[in-house]
């Protein structure tokens, strides 16, 4: 089936034309299963700037809300709140709406853009949420872990060992973060340089796991490693550049691959005992030329753009998204529990400067 989406913030802004519409395919049960499994989902694009809210509408068929913000990348989210990286900016974005009170059209959660903290371009990735409240990022150009500053542009938190100084180098890649029990624990490298872009010469090998508690390199033999999860006690990492998603075993370094996917794999949730996953096509120049491209070639296969749901059980894609024109690329994936039908308010349209809600004095007391 394929969806069509809503035109509101499709319009001409700031002198821009309206963006090309983007094709999408789903699975016949994506909607059923989202029902079931009392979830909705979000995904960003950053080489095409959207940002993508999919749930359950009354009738019963699948919600696509797109929105447009240049270069959307990390992401995280949650039944109230969406933190976005943009361009140059963090936002926070707020539901208004209260519980049981969805507004006209269905939706039960209307998150709209509240703050923006300005840091600059340094090309912030993943985004995390740790259990004090606070919000750390992975600051990709800086190649470190940083956290937001009131008055600058970020606060490096940690940075690799093998890197020897902060500069807006994308050295080695550093793109992915993994919480455990709420506090920063693993991250994602594409390679251990310490030179500017230096990583772009070890896509094919030499991806690293890296725990940042003991600075322990746990494996160095990865390509293009994504997205690290700790998920029911294992570390679950998306070994890009060969399209499968897999465990990597602490003690020893391992890679063990469970699924493949056709596809750059880039972004990982998980929720109800299924993993979501992100799918890009290959980019020339930065995804070609690596294991992935054997891959599909032995399965006589196209690599996909799209979101893939798989059954860790049984290692099935039970469910999938397909996106088909100016849309190649995904990054961050989000599972949003409880949602039935999200969506958010872009900057493109008037409807920004007329959404007004309002906080009474008593809402606010203990």
């Amino acid at each position: 089936m394929t969806e069509s989406l809503p035109q509101a913030d499709q319009t001409a802004a700031l002198g821009q034309t309206a963006p090309q519409p983007v094709g999408i395919s789903c699975s016949r049960g994506f909607a059923s299963w989202l029902t079931r499994h009392d979830v909705s989902l979000a995904f960003t694009s950053y080489q095409s700037g959207r940002l993508y809210l999919v749930g359950v509408g009354p009738d019963g068929k699948l919600s696509f809300n797109e929105r447009f913000l240049a270069r959307a990348m990390g992401m995280w989210a949650d039944q109230q709140r969406i933190l976005l990286s943009t361009e140059f900016q963090l936002w926070r974005f707020e539901n208004i709406l209260t519980p049981g009170q969805p507004k006209e059209d269905g939706c039960d959660r209307f998150y709209i853009p509240r703050v923006a903290h300005t840091t600059g371009d340094i090309d912030v990735h993943e985004i995390e949420v740790l259990k004090d409240g606070r919000i750390v990022f992975v600051n990709t150009a800086y190649s470190c872990l940083a956290f937001l500053s009131p008055t600058h542009s970020f606060t490096p938190f940690w940075k690799p060992p093998f890197i020897s100084k902060l500069a807006a180098e994308d050295r080695c890649h550093l793109n992915g973060l993994a919480l455990q029990d709420g506090e920063p624990a693993f991250v994602t490298t594409v390679s251990r340089s310490d030179v500017i872009n230096g990583w772009r010469a070890r896509r094919a090998e030499g991806g690293c796991v890296i725990d940042i508690r003991s600075n322990e390199i746990i494996t160095g033999t990865l390509s293009m490693p994504h997205s690290p999860r700790w998920h029911q006690n294992e570390l679950w990492v998306l070994n890009s550049g060969t399209g499968y998603l897999g465990t990597v075993d602490i003690a020893t370094g391992t890679f063990d691959p469970r699924v493949f996917c056709p596809g750059f794999l880039r972004g990982l949730a998980f929720h109800d005992g299924h993993a979501i996953v992100g799918l890009s096509l290959p980019r020339d120049g930065s995804f070609s030329g690596l294991q992935l491209d054997d891959e599909l070639k032995k399965r006589d296969a196209d690599p996909w753009c799209g979101v893939q749901i798989i059954n860790l059980k049984s290692g099935d894609i039970v469910e999938w998204i397909r996106l088909e024109g100016p849309v190649t690329e995904l990054f961050a994936v989000s599972a949003i529990p409880g949602v039935r039908q999200p969506m958010a308010l872009g900057f493109l349209t008037d409807e920004i400067r007329n959404t007004i809600s309002i906080q009474m004095p008593e809402e606010t007391m203990p």
